[in-house]
């Protein structure tokens, strides 16, 4: 159903389901490409100077509680969704924009020990061919690894679709389906952690199978991974 209105017994979860499939998609949209170009700047561009000091950066993220994330998404996201656009800043877009820089540190230190692992005689060889430096690495180095960039991304999107509360305090949290990116939203993880202290009967059995389809979820992520990874060897 997609109407999840608890004191008249409606327990539809296809607006969260939709919620946190909108959120996720918008994570990697924002996080991805930023990841990866961080990554291949890291492992072939970076002056071991700036190295020593982004490293431990990445790192350090990588440790930050969600809460402290969710803050920093209150305080500044939140504020500048709210002047760009309007709205309470509590929204789609903002979920996404703090999941997309969450999932960052993951796939930044995935991707680049990947790039590391690729042997050094691949980019040699694309460079005695004619090929530039940009060329050899985006279009030898990057196909090479690409199923250790893969490994991170899934490890990036698993973050993201299973983060709690850092989402919980930039979507708006709204049981209704989203119809724009400034609109509020409630995740699958959102809908338990807000709903669950509370509930009993029916209320709770509807929280738990919330929980079972986003075990679901993970598990498909998973396994197609899981699968392209077969194929590609």
């Amino acid at each position: 159903g997609d109407s999840w209105k608890p004191n008249q017994d409606l327990y539809g979860i296809f607006p969260m389901i939709i919620g946190s499939i909108y959120v996720t998609a918008g994570a990697i949209i924002v996080g991805v490409p930023i990841g990866l170009l961080c990554a291949v700047f890291m492992a072939r561009y970076c002056p071991k100077g700036l190295y020593r000091i982004m490293k431990p950066a990445v790192d350090l993220l990588a440790g930050i509680p969600s809460i402290v994330y969710g803050f920093f998404g209150l305080m500044v996201i939140v504020p500048l969704v709210q002047d760009s656009l309007g709205g309470s800043g509590k929204c789609l877009l903002t979920s996404s924009v703090l999941l997309g820089i969450m999932i960052l540190p993951t796939i930044i230190s995935v991707s680049e020990s990947n790039i590391r692992a690729v042997p050094e005689y691949y980019y040699e060889g694309a460079l005695a061919l004619g090929a530039t430096k940009e060329r050899s690495i985006f279009r030898v180095i990057l196909p090479a690894a690409k199923m250790g960039i893969l490994a991170g991304i899934i490890l990036g999107i698993g973050r993201a679709i299973g983060e709690t509360m850092a989402v919980v305090m930039v979507c708006g949290n709204q049981a209704i389906m989203p119809e724009s990116i400034t609109a509020g939203v409630r995740t699958l993880t959102a809908n338990i952690v807000l709903e669950m202290g509370y509930a009993s009967g029916l209320h709770r059995e509807a929280l738990i199978a919330t929980a079972v389809v986003l075990f679901v979820f993970i598990l498909i992520i998973n396994l197609s991974f899981m699968a392209l990874k077969r194929r590609a060897d």
